[in-house]
């Protein structure tokens, strides 16, 4: 049975198969597109640093035909043969792409996959569709990669600009084109004999001990015209392409290939809300805030569910909770759940403790919060256990099914509670800001400033409030979460509310008052602590 991967996992190819000869296929399609599918075999640095191992439509093979393009066949828009054993030292990675050949983006691909075949049997699949891309023109399926040994790896990530670009990007150089006579088909080499993977011509077409079964002939063979009389008939000339013969009134379907029609789920329910400043279309929590005054998007949002095969009934149940598609570096996957996407020398910082589950190679180590500990510990009693999070992958944070918000800082400036942050990009900047007012311990209250480009992800209990700041607004020191940079906030005790006004107060009530120019908000949590 094949091993369903998603985007992100990695497995060694000795936990799939034991053999070295493996067939890799590839399903793409899309209305009114044409794709391009190639292999590239890079170095250790990955780069095409010999052009022989681009494998393409017009070069189907490696010098010593380790990587071998087979075409079209068993339902999959393109094929490759690669025997591991024989590829040389220096290629550590293949990476097979897809690329549109034309106009056209990856979004609008139907659900496609990438899969391994080894002795006839299926052994991974990586399914995809055009939910997960939106602009690209090409995109990296998968790798087969050396790391001590051979291994796979879901790859998933698109790529602006066409077959060139992708070119360009692993280091090889685009030829110039030059004018042609005629159109040239790319060369066949000969085959004496059929190879040893494929069947023989006249057997009732089983699978290649290698890879995948051969596809349905295309057309029966023309009947022989009469001999000439006087002449000698010519003998019978047998099939060129063996891999793919099939006897006429026969048909093959591949394994662990899709039915007709695959299912895919609705989309999201018609009549959806969608908050005051928030991108149309976009999916936003219920009850979820909207837009903060000066920021484009506050609060970020996740996209519909990826399809799930009819065939799989648990998962058919279990589809609302699917893991949702990548839209950029933070996705909210639901009300209380985040994950953040890693890419290398891009980590994060996340409240310890906070990592639920991780995809692909990831590294936790404890970051101490230095001054800004000391400062939140010792006199707010808001202090903060960081972990950092390097590596390549997907990292889902939460915090006891608190609600989390996604809010994206371009340049901008935001304060918030030590206690109401999970989590936030290393490159922005952060400082320790004290709010003046008398009468309280150490003189003030602490909050935290971040400031820069990224994000900051914030979790409160409940749905919170957006209010904006007006000649007299009043919140609870507990229950604040976060507040533009605009607002002035200063501390004062309550003389009228005392401990009545607020909840599990045993001592006199401290709040905070904001000040400010019209467009600055506070954010209140409705839970206090």
């Amino acid at each position: 049975m094949a091993r369903e991967f998603q985007r992100g996992h990695k497995a060694k190819i000795s936990d799939l198969t034991a053999g070295t000869d493996l067939y890799v296929g590839v399903q793409i399609s899309g209305p009114g597109l044409t794709f391009d599918i190639s292999c590239f075999g890079l170095d250790a640095d990955e780069r095409l640093s010999d052009d022989r191992y681009f494998i393409f439509f017009n070069q189907p093979k490696s010098p010593e035909d380790s990587i071998q393009l087979l075409g079209a066949q068993s339902g999959d828009t393109e094929s490759f043969r690669v025997t591991l054993d024989q590829i040389p030292s220096q290629i550590q990675k293949l990476s097979f792409t897809a690329t549109i050949d034309g106009a056209g983006q990856m979004s609008q691909i139907a659900p496609g996959y990438l899969r391994i075949v080894a002795g006839g049997e299926e052994v991974a699949r990586y399914s995809f569709d055009g939910s997960e891309f939106s602009t690209e023109r090409a995109v990296m399926l998968g790798d087969l990669y050396l790391k001590d040994v051979w291994r796979f790896a879901a790859v998933g990530q698109g790529f602006d600009g066409g077959l060139d670009a992708l070119l360009k990007n692993f280091g090889g150089e685009v030829a110039e084109e030059e004018p042609e006579a005629a159109p040239q088909q790319p060369a066949v080499p000969a085959q004496p004999q059929a190879p040893a993977f494929a069947p023989p011509p006249q057997a009732a077409a089983p699978a290649p001990s290698f890879g995948a079964p051969p596809a349905p002939a295309q057309a029966a063979p023309a009947p022989a015209a009469a001999p000439i009389a006087g002449t000698t008939p010519p003998a019978p000339v047998a099939p060129t392409s063996p891999q793919t013969f099939t006897p006429p009134g026969q048909t093959f379907t591949p394994p662990g290939a899709p039915p007709a029609g695959q299912f895919a789920p609705p989309g999201a329910p018609a009549g959806q809300f969608t908050p005051p400043g928030a991108v149309a279309g976009q999916f936003a929590p219920p009850g979820a805030p909207g837009a903060f005054p000066g920021q484009a998007q506050p609060f970020g949002g996740g996209t519909q569910l990826a399809p799930v095969p009819p065939e799989a009934n648990v998962r058919v149940v279990l589809t609302k909770y699917a893991e949702a598609p990548v839209g950029d570096r933070w996705t909210e996957q639901n009300t209380n759940l985040v994950r953040a996407t890693l890419t290398k020398d891009a980590p994060i910082l996340a409240k310890q403790g906070s990592m639920v589950a991780y995809q692909g190679d990831i590294d936790f180590a404890h970051k101490g919060s230095g001054l800004l500990g000391k400062l939140t510990g010792a006199l707010t009693g808001q202090g903060m256990s960081l972990m950092r999070c390097t590596g390549n992958g997907e990292v889902f944070l939460a915090d006891e099914a608190s609600r989390v918000f996604v809010i994206r800082l371009q340049g901008e400036q935001i304060y918030t509670s030590a206690q109401g942050v999970l989590a936030f990009d290393e490159t922005l900047e952060t400082e320790v800001r004290r709010i003046e007012g008398a009468g309280l311990p150490g003189g003030g209250f602490f909050s935290m400033l971040f400031s820069g480009t990224g994000a900051v992800v914030v979790k409160t209990r409940g749905v919170p409030v957006v209010l904006p700041v007006g000649a007299a607004t009043y919140v609870d020191g507990n229950a604040v979460i976060a507040w533009s940079a605009g607002a002035q906030a200063v501390t004062t005790t309550s003389l009228r509310l005392r401990r009545s006004g607020y909840a599990r107060q045993t001592t006199e009530a401290v709040n905070l008052q904001f000040r400010g120019a019209p467009g600055n908000f506070v954010v209140v949590q409705p839970f206090e602590v």
